[in-house]
């Protein structure tokens, strides 16, 4: 088991060797290769055989996601029917260690027809890939982790890693925010956190438990038991006069002089908190509830209610306040 430990940490350290003798690599062409991703008007299309395209498929979804619109092009698809995808305001990106991969280099000729920049990602300068580039982005490697020095290892975990690189830069140049990687990611936690509303969430007052303060405490119970939302909203004349907790039942329980028939308004909370509109974040009802330490949310308007957002609606929806995350 030993053994096993050191062959892994042996590999951790050669691709990590990799990466770090990697940063010498970052010179003009690879800022040429930003500047033609970056004034492209179209989409850059990657493409790659083999792992070089498993690792090219990740680095177009890296670019999609990060403001560079990108899709990953298979050289046997593109030489059946697909070059038709390539517009002449896209720009290509080849990838291949070797350089000499039949199906890319096949491919080529067809690409510069169309009059495209071509960006290309290989072990040297010399290769016959990069001869056709407009941008060349060295992607060699000392040694592989494989023991036999044959199955790409260090070289696609550099490959990846210049493919982020190239993505982190174009963030940079276009200013991308947090904002705009939500607009992309709507259903991640950070586009819930940005752009999901409290009104989402809103339940009606037809759909929440609200009885009258007279309303005996025995029957409010049941109210509140059919309700399921631990709270009993209660309103005089159509407006919002008090809460009732599952709290305030415990604690109604404690009193010497509790009587099952008193009215609710005994026990209720008086003056319950409320925002105005549900018009917010759904991140930002969520922290109020927390700081509040409530679970219900009431909205109300000149003292009528209209609706209530519950903590375990949002939380279900996955929103996550940063006391949460």
């Amino acid at each position: 088991m030993k053994r096993v430990i050191e062959w892994a940490k042996e590999a951790l350290d050669i691709e990590a060797d990799a990466l770090l003798n990697a940063k010498d690599k970052i010179d003009s062409d690879f800022v040429k290769a930003v500047e033609i991703a970056f004034n492209t008007k179209g989409k850059v299309i990657v493409i790659g055989v083999g792992k070089s395209g498993h690792i090219g498929a990740k680095i177009a979804s890296t670019l999609s996601s990060t403001g560079t619109s990108s899709f990953f092009l298979h050289p046997a698809e593109a030489m059946h029917g697909d070059l038709g995808m390539i517009g002449k305001d896209d720009s290509i990106l080849a990838i291949s260690y070797s350089g000499k991969s039949d199906e890319l280099i096949n491919l080529m000729p067809h690409v510069k027809n169309f009059g495209v920049k071509i960006i290309a990602m290989s072990k040297s300068k010399s290769t016959p890939l990069a001869k056709f580039a407009d941008a060349h982005i060295d992607i060699s490697v000392k040694k592989e982790a494989c023991p036999l020095n044959v199955a790409p290892t260090a070289s696609t975990t550099l490959t990846l890693a210049m493919g982020d690189a190239l993505a982190i830069a174009l963030m940079k140049l276009r200013d991308f925010k947090k904002e705009d990687f939500a607009r992309f990611h709507p259903a991640g936690a950070l586009g819930k956190r940005l752009y999901l509303k409290a009104k989402h969430f809103l339940r009606e007052p037809k759909d929440l438990p609200i009885v009258s303060s007279n309303t005996p405490l025995k029957d409010a119970i049941v109210v509140m038991s059919q309700g399921k939302l631990g709270n009993l909203i209660i309103e005089d004349d159509g407006k919002l006069t008090g809460i009732f907790s599952d709290g305030d039942l415990r604690r109604a329980l404690m009193k010497d002089s509790f009587s099952i028939d008193d009215p609710i308004k005994k026990y209720m909370t008086k003056e319950p908190f409320y925002i105005d509109s549900a018009d917010i974040l759904a991140v930002d009802a969520l922290k109020l509830i927390e700081q509040k330490k409530i679970q219900l949310l009431l909205i109300a308007k000149d003292g009528k209610l209209l609706g209530a957002i519950h903590i375990h609606d949002l939380i279900e929806a996955g929103v996550e306040s940063s006391e949460t995350k």
